[in-house]
């Protein structure tokens, strides 16, 4: 099985999820909770329940300040720090508060959707850019490796709940902020979609990525942490046996209770 480089996928989505100061260490052992635990543990390769990047993500969350130290973009080098975040300088470390942050507690981020959209802001290094995951999203599609069901159900129930409920004065800006930030693009299209941690029928497949928009959306808004996109699909991935047995295509010309089963 090493050679499939499935290994390798489940690394770069970790690291897309991370902030791009996580020390070395902390990331290895995300990887090692990733690949062992819920890979290897549950059988092997197609037999995770849960999708294993964002699990190894969540068990990284028990150090919390490595996990939300974000780089503000354009800081020049200074002085380089002292302490786990080698490499970098003071300079590169934010001190404000993420879109995210701002807006958890119901304030639009200062940032303008085009900068959300391009990606010039803080967060971890596969959610900011906007644009750049569209572009992952349309190769994936004209290779076939994902169908549109899952991303677009996901994000348009986001887009929903919070044009309909606003926390700020400007639905448009808030619901794009809540679209554009974070890392819903990133769980959508490349997370959420995952083969084995997601329902094989289409109705399977639409509920689960409205349970993860709603879920999304409720963590952002009554959680105590500001970005709710992992835990919702974590939450999700969970119900994909239940979710399974939604919409089964009946045997033709079987009796009721073999076409049942």
């Amino acid at each position: 099985k090493i050679y499939d480089l499935s290994a390798c996928v489940t690394g770069v989505l970790l690291a897309f999820v991370c902030p791009v100061t996580i020390p070395y260490w902390t990331i290895i052992l995300g990887a090692a909770f990733a690949i062992l635990l819920v890979k290897m543990l549950f059988g092997g390769l197609g037999r995770n329940i849960v999708n294993p990047a964002l699990a190894g993500r969540a068990f990284m969350f028990s150090w919390p300040v490595l996990m939300s130290t974000w780089v503000k973009p354009g800081f020049a080098n200074a002085a380089p720090v002292v302490g786990p975040v080698v490499g970098l300088s003071a300079a590169d470390i934010a001190t404000g508060a993420t879109p995210m942050a701002n807006l958890h507690q119901g304030i639009l981020c200062e940032e303008s959707v085009m900068e959300l959209f391009i990606g010039t802001v803080g967060g971890c290094i596969g959610e900011t850019s906007a644009i750049a995951l569209l572009l992952g999203f349309a190769y994936l599609l004209y290779r076939k490796v994902i169908s549109t069901r899952i991303p677009l159900v996901y994000i348009g129930t986001v887009a929903v709940l919070t044009f309909l409920f606003p926390l700020g004065n400007d639905r448009i800006a808030w619901m794009l902020a809540q679209v554009f930030g974070g890392g819903l693009m990133l769980g959508a299209i490349f997370m959420a979609t995952d083969y084995v941690t997601s329902p094989v029928t289409k109705l399977g497949q639409t509920v689960y990525a409205v349970g993860c928009g709603v879920l999304t959306v409720m963590i952002r808004y009554f959680g105590g942490y500001n970005e709710g996109v992992s835990y919702a699909i974590l939450c999700m991935n969970a119900c994909v046996v239940l979710l399974d047995r939604i919409g089964r295509p009946v045997k033709f010309g079987a009796p009721k209770k073999e076409a049942a089963k």
